[in-house]
């Protein structure tokens, strides 16, 4: 130590600067200090004159040591460095420690009870040290074959192809328990997508599915984690019922859940990348699987005492066979259905029927589809192709209200349905005056429903003859061929219906008396008698008149159509 810092440190020890004090002001460590604490006591007690320290120039010289600090004894300095002042109390702090009582609590009662002179730190040091604490125990951990475990770690530096600089990208190892053969790969960044497809990657290198998965509570996995119901990432979720593996998310920071893999990761650190570096991620990658197919899989485990290929062979054929199809990876997101009945997505317009208008959807996004599902139960309700212009609309025509910009098309269907003519009129307007002329179409369909189709078909037929293409001269045509039609029907005679007196069904006069007789009976007072009489004298007067109306009731009845009484 230089000459200068030697002299501060013994016009501190001179001061009584305790060792921490000196410490803090100096920097020194506190070993350092101690011995030249040791030193100056020694120097003091075997001469009593100056004491020359060992200094480059040989003259520096140190004036004589004065007693040690708080009135100890030369023959205990030593001893008394390490002493704590809470020694002569140990046994009563001993059982406050046992009450689980704070070190700041002891220290109180200390000063209240027993006058300690000494500050809180000294306390605050001496109580940890009567702390006992049970060692954790630990199971032995044995798994069957067909269980993996996966997490992410860190790679070694690479560079970044947009910055051009050496950063870690990610680790994505998964182990198989049983054997600890490990799949391994580096990427850039992490997302649900990639989450997925580092999970088939592995069921393809390992050349089947595994049937149970412990993985971390990361967001790409597990989007609410709970100790007893978590959440999965519908993509991550349909990903595995699609492998038919069942997740098993570990519990909120206990990686002792998942110690295969998180020892797979810090042996991949600690041997295979230490000190590497790569200039891509595809190097890093290549030698990764080169370090574990020469390497990793061929060691003999610590635990197990085998080697790990000849343990992944026994579980190889635990493993399920990997599905004929890949699974397709999407994108889920939530959408509004609009007042359109559509739901956008990247910037194109797509039909949500039957959702109604202002639900919400999930909607999921795949490289050439789209599935827009209900949110609550998952159904599924349409299927689209995805549009390669933004700004599309995959709408039927049928669902659509209506827009004069798109009843082209429902125009000219309803001109078929009325007839050839009106057709082929209704396409000349529309060639000849485009969608303006659409009004024209729609005045030229609707004198269908308010005339026979007939008529306005021969009315189209003179337009187009004449080459007219107005809707007022078919109306005028129409009309004046309806007149026609009336008149014609007006001038053509009608058969008379003859009538006849006497027939089977016709009742005789005499029995329409007696009907208006009973009739009468029923009447009360003067007025009933003037009635009855008054019915008697039309019957007599005129009986042919009561036939005839009793002939037109049986000429036309609504139930047979024959006379009928």
């Amino acid at each position: 130590m230089k000459p200068h810092l030697q002299s501060t440190v013994f016009t501190l020890l001179d001061r009584n600067a305790s060792q921490r004090e000196i410490h803090r002001l100096t920097g020194i460590d506190r070993k350092t200090i101690r011995r030249y604490r040791a030193l100056r006591a020694g120097a003091e007690a075997n001469s009593p004159g100056e004491v020359t320290t060992g200094s480059a120039s040989g003259d520096s010289q140190i004036p004589p040591p004065r007693p040690p600090a708080f009135g100890a004894s030369e023959a205990t300095v030593t001893s008394s460095l390490a002493r704590s002042a809470c020694e002569a109390h140990r046994t009563w702090i001993e059982e406050q420690v046992r009450l689980k009582r704070n070190a700041q609590a002891i220290y109180q009662d200390l000063v209240d009870q027993f006058g300690f002179l000494s500050s809180y730190q000294s306390v605050k040091r001496f109580v940890p040290t009567l702390r006992h604490a049970d060692p954790e125990q630990f199971d032995r951990l044995e798994f069957l074959p067909g269980e993996a475990q996966v997490d992410y770690g860190e790679g070694a530096p690479t560079v970044d192809p947009k910055s051009g600089r050496y950063r870690r990208p990610r680790l994505f190892v998964m182990t198989l328990r049983y054997s600890r053969r490990s799949f391994r790969r580096v990427v850039w960044k992490s997302s649900q997508q990639i989450w997925a497809q580092l999970h088939e990657e592995a069921f393809r290198y390992f050349g089947g599915v595994p049937s149970y998965v412990v993985l971390d509570n990361l967001k790409e996995g597990v989007l609410k984690p709970d100790l007893y119901e978590p959440e999965l990432n519908p993509i991550y979720s349909a990903m595995l019922a699609h492998y038919a593996v069942v997740a098993d998310p570990a519990r909120v920071a206990d990686p002792n859940r998942k110690g295969c893999v998180e020892s797979a990761i810090q042996h991949t650190q600690g041997t295979a990348l230490a000190g590497g570096r790569f200039e891509t991620l595809e190097a890093q990658n290549e030698f990764l699987r080169h370090w574990e197919e020469n390497w990793a899989s061929k060691r003999i485990h610590g635990s197990t005492r085998r080697q790990v290929e000849a343990m992944f062979q026994e579980e190889k054929t635990h493993l399920r066979p990997l599905p004929v199809a890949a699974f397709r990876i999407f994108t889920e997101v939530v959408r509004t259905v609009c007042d359109d009945t559509t739901v956008r997505v990247d910037s194109s317009y797509y039909a949500a029927r039957p959702a109604p208008i202002s639900s919400q959807v999930v909607v999921r996004i795949y490289a050439s589809t789209i599935e827009i599902r209900d949110r609550h139960t998952h159904a599924l309700l349409r299927v689209h192709s995805r549009t390669t212009h933004p700004g599309s609309v995959v709408l039927p025509t049928s669902e659509r209200p209506f827009n004069p910009s798109r009843q082209t098309a429902v125009l000219l269907a309803s001109a078929e349905r009325v007839g050839p003519q009106t057709r082929a009129l209704c396409q000349q307007v529309f060639d000849t005056e485009g969608r303006p002329g659409q009004r024209a179409m729609w005045g030229i369909v609707g004198l269908s429903r308010k005339y026979p189709a007939w008529l306005v078909e021969q009315a189209c037929a003179h337009a187009i003859g004449n080459r007219i293409y107005r809707y007022k001269h078919v109306r005028a045509t129409v009309e004046r061929l309806f007149e026609q039609a009336i008149a014609q029907v007006g001038a053509t005679p009608q058969p008379a219906s003859p009538l006849t007196q006497d027939h089977p069904l016709i009742r005789a006069a005499a029995e329409y008396g007696d009907l208006f007789s009973h009739a009468g009976r029923h009447d009360a007072g003067n007025n009933g008698r003037q009635a009855e009489a008054h019915d008697s004298r039309a019957r007599v007067a005129n009986p042919g008149q009561l036939r005839r109306h009793e002939h037109s009731r049986c000429a036309f009845s609504p139930q047979t159509g024959d006379p009928a009484t």
